[in-house]
């Protein structure tokens, strides 16, 4: 799967988890609210039954002058009288303050019945009943919604997978029609382009045609056409590229790129300044340093102005390339490196240099930072160590 790909499968993903994340999170809260009243209201009406019962009671005792007879009490259930004024009587709550119904009626631990006495028996008007709020079936509902929860989570993920896949499908086809289309342009390209410039310099060497202003442009728009021929070759074989590994001579390699732009550098009147130390030597592959250096001079002399600067500096540290170009705005700079992105749509290209940059970059695990500003020009740097 390709990075683009990747990315917006991941988004969708995202989207879509994060969304049904969301509308079950909310139902299973309205729905938990909704059960916790109904399970509260089933123990008041459990207890609605036992104050019945103390009632009951509490009427023999109103007619009896049975000394032996006890206030009604229960195991698990608080009980208190209170008069008309809601003053406390008798009872067995251990809490004996006058009748306060906001306070009770707000507590988390426990449940409360008022009701009214009528007739009043033993002098009293009110029935206060409580018991401890009974939270095992709580438990049990969040047990069942988390275990709900988990269930829908796994099943709307395996979905989410099987419609992401869907939803990428065009994406994939229309890359694979496109590779498909590059693999066979390529392979198309390179038998003129290697002729074109095997002729060029068979010219320059043996001197047989005075090498004319055309010809320089031929020689230019051949090399131009080499260079996207390399990329594009690069980009069908990068997952299967072989890399030789060896101890390369970064500066003569700087030197020799630099010639090889010499043309297209002089015919922008671009003026050029190299800062090449000897000796920076690095663990590569030819062809891959050899991308880094042309992509990034190769964008320099593109986006640059006519009669501007052009930089590059090798150091034992760091390879940079600077210009005194069109620049990269802010917004662009964030995506510049992916494939087919184009920050000015005004200079021809693919969009696929800085791309191929950054997947050798990663490889090699190197430092990559571009710099820029609108009308005053670009820098990047590659350093060679984290």
């Amino acid at each position: 799967m390709l990075r683009s790909e990747k990315q917006s499968f991941i988004r969708f993903l995202l989207i879509y988890l994060s969304s049904t994340l969301v509308l079950f999170s909310l139902a299973a809260a309205i729905f938990y609210v909704s059960q916790k009243h109904h399970l509260v209201d089933e123990q008041l009406r459990m207890l609605g039954h036992e104050a019945e019962e103390i009632q009951m009671e509490l009427r023999v005792l109103h007619g009896s002058f049975d000394a032996r007879l006890l206030y009604p009490a229960r195991t698990m259930t608080d009980s208190a009288l209170y008069d008309l004024d809601k003053q406390y009587i008798f009872g067995t709550l251990k809490d004996k303050m006058p009748l306060n119904e906001t306070r009770f009626a707000e507590d988390e631990e426990r449940i409360f019945l008022l009701s009214h006495i009528e007739p009043y028996y033993l002098g009293a008007a009110y029935l206060l009943v409580s018991k401890p709020l009974d939270k095992t079936p709580f438990h049990k509902l969040q047990q069942n919604i988390g275990f709900f929860m988990l269930g829908a989570g796994v099943f709307f993920s395996l979905l989410g997978l099987f419609l992401g896949k869907r939803f990428i499908a065009p994406m994939r086809d229309s890359m694979q029609r496109m590779n498909h289309f590059i693999q066979d342009a390529t392979h198309e390209l390179n038998t003129p382009i290697s002729t074109i410039l095997t002729n060029i310099e068979m010219i320059e060497t043996l001197g047989t045609h005075k090498y004319t202003e055309e010809l320089k442009r031929i020689e230019i728009a051949s090399r131009t056409l080499s260079r996207i021929y390399d990329d594009l070759s690069y980009l069908n074989l990068n997952h299967n590229y072989y890399r030789h590994i060896e101890l390369l001579d970064a500066s003569a390699l700087a030197e020799q790129r630099i010639l090889y732009f010499s043309s297209m550098i002089h015919n922008k009147g671009l003026h050029l300044s190299t800062h090449i130390e000897e000796g920076v030597v690095l663990e590569m592959d030819r062809n891959d340093l050899t991308r880094l250096l042309d992509n990034l001079i190769m964008n320099a002399i593109k986006y640059n102005k006519p009669e501007g600067s052009l930089i590059l500096s090798v150091t034992k540290e760091s390879l940079s390339v600077s210009d005194t170009g069109v620049g990269i705005s802010k917004k662009d700079l964030k995506n510049i490196t992916c494939r087919f992105r184009r920050a000015n749509q005004s200079e021809g290209g693919f969009g696929i240099g800085l791309d191929i940059v950054t997947q050798v970059v990663n490889h090699y695990g190197f430092v990559f930072t571009i710099d820029s500003e609108l009308e005053k020009g670009t820098k990047v740097r590659i350093r060679w160590k984290k």
